[in-house]
């Protein structure tokens, strides 16, 4: 749509990059601030998240070169024009969480209870990158010809051109809107930690698992059932989080009865 947010002289804003920027400035301020709810430093956590920026845009970026390896094979310095687009979310998604776990290791800080923290900040800077992606025109969808597909004009769009696609970008960032909203309202009422993690990795599973059908850019060789790779490990992240989810409930709920048991029986007496 608008590649280029604005120019002044040689200096270009890329939109895709503004809202990039903006996306992850919205997630740790949130997170932030859910620290400071539950008691915890938020400094903490803008620490943390500083690292976890850096991790995955590289590991977002190394995911899709690798998704795309025979175009970049051929084209090297392409790697590093981040503002073309082209971030794959399990890429960055892996990476973080990896950089996280070191960084709370080397801290010793609460692992599960600190990512509680970013996954109440995270679907909000789904919500927001996306909407770079579709003023970038990456990840685009599908040719189709319902009301409101949209059509590319802009000659430094990343999608085709004069064909009305699939705005799969905007059915993604409006389905992580969603998620932001069903995490804000359980985060009051989690009951172990690790819920909102789990609950927010099996919800963008979901998601990503689903805008998959309607996306008609390149995401490396199907690999099953006519699925890419991109939606087999999304699928795969949806049910792992998706049984720790439920194990977890299923564990919270035997102690708070064993709990209550010997409650009852220390009346009894």
């Amino acid at each position: 749509m608008h590649p280029t947010l604005f120019s002044f002289g040689p200096i270009r804003v890329f939109t895709y990059g503004f809202f990039l920027a903006l996306a992850f400035l919205a997630a740790i301020v949130v997170s932030g601030r859910e620290a400071q709810r539950v008691g915890r430093r938020p400094e903490q956590i803008y620490d943390l998240c500083f690292y976890i920026v850096l991790a995955a845009i590289i590991g977002s970026r190394l995911f899709h070169v690798l998704l795309e390896f025979p175009y970049f094979l051929a084209h090297p310095l392409d790697i590093f024009l981040l503002w073309k687009g082209g971030l794959a979310f399990q890429g960055g998604l892996a990476a973080g969480l990896l950089t996280a776990l070191v960084y709370l290791k080397l801290k010793h800080l609460p692992v599960l209870a600190t990512f509680d923290l970013l996954a109440v900040g995270a679907p909000l800077g789904q919500f927001l990158g996306r909407l770079g992606c579709f003023m970038a025109g990456c990840c685009y969808g599908r040719a189709c010809d319902l009301p409101w597909a949209v059509t590319f004009t802009h000659p430094e769009t990343l999608a085709p051109m004069g064909v009305p696609l699939h705005p799969a970008q905007l059915y993604e960032s409006l389905l992580a809107l969603g998620v932001f909203g069903i995490i804000w309202v359980c985060r009051k009422r989690k009951s172990f930690n690790g819920q909102l993690l789990f609950l927010y990795l099996m919800l963008a599973g979901v998601v990503r698992f689903i805008v998959e059908f309607f996306r008609g850019d390149e995401r490396g060789p199907e690999v099953l059932a006519g699925m890419p790779v991109t939606q087999i490990v999304a699928l795969g992240l949806a049910v792992c989080s998706g049984v720790l989810l439920l194990w977890g409930s299923r564990r919270r709920a035997s102690q708070v009865r064993r709990a209550s048991q010997t409650s009852q029986a220390s009346r009894a007496e």
